[in-house]
């Protein structure tokens, strides 16, 4: 289960306050356009309680009553100092994973359920500063002259969305968090609010909130409970993850009118659309991408508003394999043809149950257990069919030879598959590097950034920097879909069977699978073997 804060006090603009002066509370925001017209709170709380049966709110005395709802409780806090300490108690030998959410927040459930099921250990919701067009008449800006490593750390005066840009995100974390007191090397982003967490880090949530908490007479009322944390964490060597909304909403409103802005500007995004493509899984190889789920995500679709599960579209899949090498038994040409077209449909429906389970949010021990166990009794038993089928039409004597690829195809499969899985388990045990930390009381950040840099140094050398090297190559689309592909997926290697099982014999077949395949062990191994050393 995942725990969910909700913080109700929000932090005083930065920017220009509100039309009508102070904002409003969320308690007192109509969200007009929504059925029912709830507060923008109650359909917050509502998206909350889907998580957590009894989310917990922490708000300003005078507000409390506002917050009070007959689910989910209200914790008063006086100033900014008793929001962290409230939030270290709430955390205090908590054994769920948390959600930090403001109170004025419209989002979308799509976007809290992303939050939540991402991989990263920790991840924050951020904005990232817009650039405008550069004016080619215009003298070159001073600050952007300056390189990085030369830049004095700033208190940022900038805001995004009335919210300070006080936040230096790299391409996949946040590097370094500013407040009123804490300067920052060239802040180009801004925490949203939204902060999700895994268990492991609350300990040290905890702890650094309390440190915080005796500090808060260094911040200024525009100074965010979220900011501070995550402050916190970074200083204290987390790895806090960064995600931007995409095509997904969300938006801190301050005041009826942005609330009525907000709706009109949410009703044209498509949740759904945005739900179904996040049904993909974007590490796909190259044939699955490009061949499969473009069409695919929308077969998933048609199944979840039917009512069909994933294990039932398994079954669909399993049975389809089953058919092909059922048709590749029979040694004909006819045979073959249709044993390739009921060998790629059984792949579509392999990937349909993923997509299926992931649209529709129905996930299972069991289906996981199938998924991953008939995807090799499909591939085998197709061998199998393709070795029955040559014997049967005569065409290689008594089939000795075509038996004997078939064994080796499946046996550098199998050991493949082998040393994907304990490769994985084994990576899974490898306690991750640890980042940098800096004291909280240190107002500038140039000592961590300093740590970061030399951090990066040493592992940019000997085999680590080959390893880096080689992942800066995939930025350039060829080589980055070749080395999707070298690696034979199980895309590609139904794709190789059913076009060589369609257009030549299983010989080939054989021999394109053993082939590739060991070029794809040897890469793999390869990978391994340096990643093991670095």
């Amino acid at each position: 289960m995942t725990r969910v804060v909700l913080l109700g006090s929000p932090p005083g603009p930065i920017s220009p306050p509100p039309p009508g002066g102070q904002p409003a509370l969320p308690a007192d925001i109509t969200l007009k356009s929504l059925p029912g017209a709830p507060s923008a709170y109650d359909r917050l709380l509502a998206q909350a309680a889907a998580l957590d049966p009894e989310p917990t709110t922490i708000a300003r005395p005078l507000h409390v009553p506002a917050y009070r709802r007959p689910h989910g409780r209200v914790v008063a806090s006086p100033d900014i100092a008793g929001d962290l300490r409230a939030l270290a108690d709430l955390v205090e030998g908590l054994e769920d994973n948390l959600l930090i959410l403001p109170a004025d927040s419209l989002v979308h459930d799509e976007l809290i359920y992303q939050l939540t099921k991402a991989k990263r250990g920790a991840i924050a919701l951020v904005v990232r500063e817009q650039r405008e067009e550069a004016d080619e008449n215009a003298p070159p800006q001073e600050e952007e002259m300056v390189p990085i490593e030369e830049a004095e750390p700033e208190i940022g005066q900038k805001a995004i969305e009335g919210l300070p840009q006080r936040t230096r995100i790299g391409r996949s974390r946040i590097v370094s968090v500013g407040t009123a007191y804490h300067a920052v090397t060239r802040p180009n982003a801004a925490l949203l609010g939204p902060l999700h967490l895994h268990q492991r880090h609350l300990p040290t949530l905890a702890e650094v909130a309390r440190e915080l908490a005796d500090m808060a007479h260094l911040f200024g009322p525009e100074d965010d409970v979220t900011e501070l944390v995550v402050l916190g964490l970074v200083r204290r060597g987390v790895s806090v993850g960064r995600r931007g909304r995409r095509d997904l909403f969300f938006r801190r409103i301050r005041s009826q009118a942005e609330a009525d802005e907000a709706l009109v500007e949410m009703a044209g995004y498509d949740e759904d659309r945005a739900r179904l493509n996040n049904a993909v899984k974007g590490a796909d190889g190259f044939f699955t991408t490009f061949f499969v789920s473009t069409y695919s995500r929308f077969i998933a679709r048609w199944a979840a508003r039917r009512g069909l599960t994933p294990n039932q579209v398994t079954l669909i899949s399993i049975a389809l394999g089953l058919l092909s090498a059922g048709a590749f038994a029979t040694g004909t040409r006819w045979g073959a043809v249709a044993g390739a077209l009921l060998i790629y449909f059984a792949f579509v429906f392999d990937c349909v149950d993923g997509q299926l389970a992931r649209y529709a949010r129905k996930f299972g021990v069991l289906g996981a257990w199938l998924d991953a166990t008939f995807d090799r009794f499909k591939e085998y038993a197709v061998f199998v069919g393709l070795a029955v089928g040559a014997t049967v039409s005569g065409q290689f004597g008594d089939g000795e030879s075509i038996w004997t690829l078939a064994l080796i195809a499946l046996a550098l499969q199998s050991v493949k598959h082998l040393l994907d899985f304990s490769f994985g388990a084994a990576n899974r045990r490898k306690a991750p590097v640890p980042l940098p930390t800096l004291d909280l009381t240190v107002a500038d950040d140039r000592p961590l950034r300093e740590a970061l840099e030399q951090r990066r140094a040493s592992r940019n050398t000997g085999v680590r920097g080959l390893l880096k090297l080689w992942t800066k190559a995939g930025k350039f689309r060829p080589i980055h879909w070749a080395r999707k592909m070298i690696v034979f997926p199980i895309g590609e290697r139904f794709a190789a069977i059913a076009i060589t099982a369609a257009f030549f014999d299983p010989r080939v077949t054989f021999l394109t699978l053993i082939i590739w395949g060991s070029v794809a062990a040897v890469y793999t191994l390869t990978g391994r073997f340096l990643r093991s050393l670095a």
